[in-house]
């Protein structure tokens, strides 16, 4: 299992580190949210590629990442950076440990939702993943986090069927922020754009997979939003959500 863990650590660092035009990519997203010593939070950061974006931008980080070997990853590339803070943790809705549930041989998946579990596990496309390992974790708010460090110019959030948890505690207003979706649990996307919309004047755009590239050219009102989730065929599989006050 050790070598399994390894190889999953090793493959995410090779497809989210490896490609120069992704990157390039990215800090052309993130410099839409972004400029010179803001604050950013990377909520999941997994190996940091989102970090390395940032930090390209010359924007400070915080960083959540609860898995061990991820969390060493992170050490090593972005441990040395003043401007960056990391933190082996889960954001989640309580200050409470949670419950962790590691894909070994797919990292990025792993997840602290069951719920996010049970719905891979009778999804087309889904059913050859494994989560084989549990660990328990120390989880924090979003609010406490802000508290903390202070109001993020931008946060990225990407948990893994988490985020409506995350969302659903937050009060204060955050300028910028974006969350995963997925088509196999499209009603937490709904939710987490409803939570936003009680909390401030939010617009919305969205990107699909890995494209680093908005559908929209122009911020959308939720109903937008709402409809193209709904709508999306089940293949898309994944993208974020960005909410802009």
């Amino acid at each position: 299992m050790a070598s399994t863990a390894l190889q999953g650590i090793f493959r995410s660092l090779r497809i989210y580190h490896g490609d120069k035009s992704q990157a390039q990519a990215k800090d052309q997203l993130y410099g839409k949210f972004l400029r010179p010593n803001d604050l950013a939070f990377d909520i999941g950061a997994h190996v940091g590629d989102r970090i390395s974006s940032f930090r390209r931008l010359d924007a400070r980080v915080v960083a959540l990442e609860p898995q061990p070997l991820a969390f060493r990853a992170l050490q090593l590339i972005h441990g040395a950076d003043s401007a960056v803070t990391l933190i082996q943790a889960v954001c989640g809705e309580n200050n409470e440990p949670v419950t962790l549930h590691v894909n070994s041989a797919n990292p990025t998946v792993s997840s602290a939702s069951s719920e996010f579990m049970t719905a891979a596990n009778t999804a087309q496309n889904w059913q050859q993943e494994n989560w084989d390992t549990t660990l328990k974790v120390p989880s924090m708010t979003l609010e406490r986090l802000l508290s903390r460090y202070g109001m993020p110019n931008f946060v990225k959030i990407d948990v893994e069927g988490y985020e409506a948890l995350i969302l659903s505690c937050l009060e204060t207003k955050i300028p910028a922020l974006s969350f995963e979706f997925t088509t196999i649990q499209r009603q937490i996307a709904l939710d987490c754009i409803g939570y936003l919309q009680a909390i401030g004047d939010y617009k919305f755009n969205a990107s699909l997979g890995e494209s680093c590239s908005m559908l929209y050219e122009q911020n959308q009102p939720a109903e937008q939003i709402r409809q193209l989730v709904t709508q999306l065929d089940h293949s898309a599989n994944s993208g974020d959500i960005y909410a802009v006050l």
